[in-house]
């Protein structure tokens, strides 16, 4: 995904969901990377490719989810920091300052999360995909305080100006043993 763009669909429903996933990968040559339900009853579908057909795809997604799109998301150029922190292998071994954005949808907290990595000189450490939240997502990264505070800034402008931000967060100093329950 480094060098392509990611495309992301969040749907409330799952029938809908799973058939508007297969219209995106039926219109644009693009390879799915996630495609799965989400609580509360909301579907989510991940594609990545050459940021041309993520566009088609996205498109085409939308228009089959109709009335039943959520949010949508492309990233033209996400950070390749973000995958690894979906996935929960950021690899961060200590915590200077903490960040945490919490948002009301995930597209949302992916669009947070690129631009606090955009921003500032921070490791992610998590992108929680909204599973087991109450469809919210949430997002934890880790710098110097000065820098984490930037990044926060620049994320919650971003959730805020959607109308998505849950919570801005920035803990100077946290205690390590915080950081086992942050991946």
């Amino acid at each position: 995904m480094e060098n392509g763009a990611l495309g992301v669909l969040e749907m409330n429903s799952i029938a809908c969901g799973i058939e508007a996933a297969d219209a995106m990968l039926k219109r644009a040559a693009v390879s799915l990377y996630l495609s799965r339900p989400i609580c509360p009853g909301k579907h989510i579908t991940m594609v990545h490719g050459l940021l041309a057909d993520v566009i088609e795809a996205v498109a085409a997604g939308a228009a089959m989810a109709g009335d039943r799109l959520v949010d949508s998301l492309i990233l033209a150029r996400p950070h390749p920091g973000l995958l690894p922190a979906m996935t929960q292998t950021s690899g961060v071994t200590g915590l200077s300052a903490v960040g945490i954005i919490e948002c009301f949808s995930l597209c949302a907290a992916l669009r947070a999360a690129d631009a606090a990595v955009t921003r500032a000189a921070v490791d992610l450490i998590e992108v929680r995909l909204a599973i087991m939240m109450a469809g919210k997502g949430f997002v934890t990264f880790t710098g110097d305080e000065s820098a984490v505070k930037e990044a926060v800034d620049a994320a919650a402008a971003i959730a805020s100006g959607e109308g998505m931000l849950a919570a801005a967060v920035v803990i100077p100093q946290p205690r390590e043993e915080l950081l086992s329950f942050l991946v």
